[in-house]
């Protein structure tokens, strides 16, 4: 079975299409401010299908890809589950919340060195000091 580049590479567009979607929505959601997650849901899946129908992916790809996406999904959220675990074993709740203060401080300094003063869309900068503060 050939495939083209566009169906080889489908999987990588829709993961890049989707990847500013998700870090609007991840920061909003930070910040207190964001939409409710059903509506995040709906816009997330309508962008989904765009970009399926831009790809001209076939249904069976389609089925597909949003299998190995929840597949992926269900895996991440369990590896930061273990993580989690792991720093609570590791670190006392204080100990955790001083790091959590810690790199929050940090993001400020670093937000205003790059002048980027308010809570507003992240950048990939940002992630590593998100990923660490979920704990």
């Amino acid at each position: 079975m050939k495939m083209s580049l566009r169906q080889l590479f489908a999987p990588a567009f829709l993961a890049v299409a989707l990847m500013p979607l998700a870090f609007t929505a991840q920061a909003d959601h930070h910040d207190g401010q964001g939409m409710d997650r059903e509506a995040m849901k709906e816009r997330m899946e309508e962008r989904r299908q765009e970009v399926y129908q831009r790809a001209e992916l076939s249904e069976e790809q389609q089925a597909a890809l949003d299998e190995a996406h929840a597949e992926h999904r269900e895996a991440v959220l369990a590896l930061r589950e273990e993580h989690q675990a792991r720093v609570a074993e590791i670190l006392s709740e204080e100990e955790q919340q001083a790091l959590s203060n810690a790199m929050h401080e940090m993001l400020a300094e670093y937000r205003q060195e790059r002048g980027h003063g308010g809570h507003g869309k992240r950048g990939h900068h940002d992630d590593a000091a998100h990923e660490m503060n979920a704990e």
